[in-house]
Formats: structure tokens, sequence, C-alpha cells
């Protein structure tokens, strides 16, 4: 089904937003509260796809999980419990799901299958699958070190030191220290490999282990992370607004002009789309906080920008949306890992942009972006497809804002991260 992106062209807009919470700090939240030795209550967790993927595989393994209202908001109260098999876990295409329980599971006691949509089977998951056999985790994936697969679950996960390989995900190393403080000797993972990407989420889960009780030791230089075993704490965790999720609608205020402010913007956070602020202001918008949250004043142009977003890769799609309609040309380097993502992104995005008229190069690591106009002046209509993958849809609705006729293909893939992304679009520009 296609979606016609609703165009409002160079007409200012004025809108505060409130952005549902993170995706990546509410499923670490949960694989922590699952092993607490109390109850936890998540304020204002994320409820989409992915989380709600990740909710139904901690519960089919026992774990507690209800709803509560705090102050008119959803909360969750998790349930910590022994875990137990058998059990059937449906991963989507979410990463965090797919990385993030098969170690938890080696906690349970019985068989823990896994399953996911077709695109799961090509996204990277040996070196987590790996890195649990060589603690003596005995799991059935036919040689194929990928999904599906079953996890041959002792309760019980000796731990130790281990070598991985993370340049393709930073969920790799994620995966194993979340699960550190519940095995018998604590977990040393060292990263070896090529350049370690997403390194604000690796510092997420390291904070977040801590905000449970966890003791982590980190050595960047070594690249190396330590978590002691040991017992969590029941938390009472606000889940912040997800930053990244942040992107596009902050983008309305640079297209359309005016001001878009995100209510509750973090002041300190661990979250990469914090990096938002700066590079927004490079590419030309004002950017200011006040007791309302953050706020994106666009002026009369959007610069290009030649930047490296090995860490930040999440942004690329909203970044490349906004270096379609600037003033000058853009390069965006050091993304090769998003060719593993949802899909290949850079391919993904070269040619959706590319069928609307625009120039944009790919090669194996970067995208170079020549404007085909001042906001999009030379682009035309078409179908932006999306490729299952929730960040191009929300690139291609930023296009559609200065150029009329864009129509996007399975926008409802927005769902994996945001419960309904067309209709806040559409409440803020219509």
């Amino acid at each position: 089904m296609l979606w016609p992106a609703p165009f409002r062209g160079r007409n200012s807009v004025s809108a505060r937003v409130i952005i549902p919470g993170s995706k990546s700090v509410t499923n670490r939240a949960l694989i922590l509260a699952a092993q607490a030795q109390a109850p936890s209550i998540l304020k204002r967790p994320l409820v989409s796809r992915d989380s709600e993927l990740m909710v139904a595989g901690l519960k089919a393994m026992g774990v507690g999980i209800s709803a509560l209202e705090f102050n008119g908001d959803l909360a969750w109260k998790i349930t910590p419990a022994n875990l137990q098999g058998p059990a059937k876990v449906d991963v989507g295409n979410a990463g965090t799901v797919m990385r993030f329980l098969p170690p938890l599971s080696a906690l349970a006691t019985g068989d823990i299958s896994f399953d996911g949509d077709p695109r799961s089977y090509e996204r990277p998951l040996g070196p987590v699958i790996a890195a649990l056999e060589e603690l003596g985790i005995e799991i059935e994936h036919g040689g194929r070190y990928s999904l599906p697969m079953v996890m041959k679950s002792k309760g019980l996960i000796p731990g130790g030191s281990l070598t991985i390989d993370a340049s393709a995900s930073s969920q790799f190393l994620s995966a194993l220290l979340l699960i550190g403080p519940s095995t018998t000797n604590g977990i040393t993972a060292t990263h070896k490999g090529g350049a370690l990407p997403s390194m604000p989420h690796i510092d997420m889960t390291v904070q977040m282990l801590r905000d449970f009780g966890a003791q982590v030791t980190v050595d960047k230089k070594a690249q190396s992370w330590s978590v002691a075993a040991g017992k969590l704490n029941g938390v009472d965790l606000v889940i912040e607004p997800d930053l990244s999720n942040a992107a596009p609608f902050l983008s309305i205020a640079m297209v359309c002009g005016g001001s878009i402010t995100i209510a509750d913007w973090p002041k300190e956070t661990t979250q990469p789309g914090d990096q938002l602020r700066e590079i927004l202001t490079q590419m030309g918008a004002q950017v200011s906080f006040s007791a309302e949250g953050l706020t994106v004043t666009g002026t009369d142009a959007i610069h290009g920008i030649d930047i490296d977003l090995h860490d930040v890769g999440e942004l690329t799609p909203a970044i490349a949306a906004l270096a379609v309609l600037a003033d000058s040309p853009s390069h965006l380097r050091g993304i090769g890992h998003l060719r593993l993502h949802e899909t290949d992104r850079l391919a993904a995005l070269t040619s959706e942009i590319n069928s609307l008229g625009g120039n944009v190069v790919e090669d194996q690591t970067s995208l170079r972006i020549t404007p085909a106009g001042k906001f999009g002046e030379g682009l035309h209509a078409g179908t932006f497809h999306t490729y299952d993958d929730h960040r191009l849809a929300t690139a291609g609705a930023v296009i559609g804002l200065v150029v009329p006729g864009i129509e996007i293909e399975n926008v409802a893939t927005t769902r994996k991260t945001l419960p309904d992304f067309p209709g806040l679009w559409q409440s803020l520009i219509s």
C-alpha cells in the first residue's frame, strides 16, 4: 500500500512534539529487569513492534510483565522469574531482540527456539552464537550461525573471558555484557576486528548495567569490558524519548521553516541521537534548550555536510534526506556497517533518492550526495520504497515535505519504533 507523503512546501511550522520512549533504552532495561532480584517499574516505555517482540519473548520464558499507569502515562512492571523452556521466540527483524534474548535465554532451563522475519536470517548473528558456544552453551543452528536456531539451555552460564569481533554491530558486545551479572564468573569481552561501530550504544549498555547495580570495568584502549557476577537491583526508571526518532521531526523545521520543539530532551544522555544537536547546527539550523525542550529553528538554507557517522549510523537516512535538499554537496562517511541493518541502507538510499531525480553515489562505506537544487527544486514525484526499513520510510516523508507527489511504500514499517508515525506526522504539518 502506498501512503501519499504530506506536502507542505516552504510554509513555516511551529509545534511541540512528544516523541515515544527510546527503543534502545527500553529493550536494554527489559533484559536487565528480567535478571534483577526484585521487580522494576519502567515508565513511558516504547510501545512498538520491536519492544512488543522483546516483551513477548520474555513472557514466553516466564518473566512477568504487566501494564500500570504513571501520571496518565503507561508503565510496565517487570517481575523476574526463573527462566523456563520450552519456549518459542519470534524476533521479527529486531536487532536488539535477535541479539539480546539468546544470551539471556541461556540462563533458562529447557529448549528456547528462535525464529523471525526472512530478513532476520540474513542479518549477522554469528559472533554472538560463537561467543555463547565458547562459553559452553549448546546451540542448534545447522552450522549456519544464524537464525533459525534452538538454545539447548541448562540454566547456567559459567562466564569467563572471550574475544569477539563486533565490527558488524555493537549489539554483539552489548548482548554479552548485559548477561554478565548472571553468569557464574562474570564476563570479560574483548573486541578484536574492524572499527567498533556505535560506541555510544556500548556506553549506554555500560551505564544501564551500573544503574541496575552491576560492577563494570572498561578499558577502551584495550577495547575490553568486564562485568562482574552479582545481583542486580530492581529499579524505577523513566525511559527517555527516542532521540534518533526525533530526527525526521526536527527536519520539518529545517525543510519548511519555523520551529519544532521536542519535549523532555535530556540534558545528559548516552543516546547517539543527542549528536543531532551538533549535526543540525552544522547544517544550518539554530538549536536551543528551554523549559519546553529542545527547539530546532530553520533558516533560509540547509547546508551540505562532510561527516563521519560511524558512531551514529542510525541517523544516516535522516541526514541523507536533508542533504538531498541542501545548497551544497554532502559526504556521509564511515557507514559501511549500515549495509547489514534492516536492509542495505546505503544501496536503498541511493536507489530511492536517485529514482526521484537525485544524485547519490555510493561506495562501500559512504554516500556522496549532490543536491538536485535548493529544497529539492530538481526532484520529481515518485514512489519511495522502504525495504521494510522504518528509517527509509521517514526519510522519504522528509523529502515529501517539499517535493509533491512522493508516495511511501509500506509506511506501516515505521511501527517498528513509532506507534503511529503517519498520524503524528500529519498532525504537525497539516
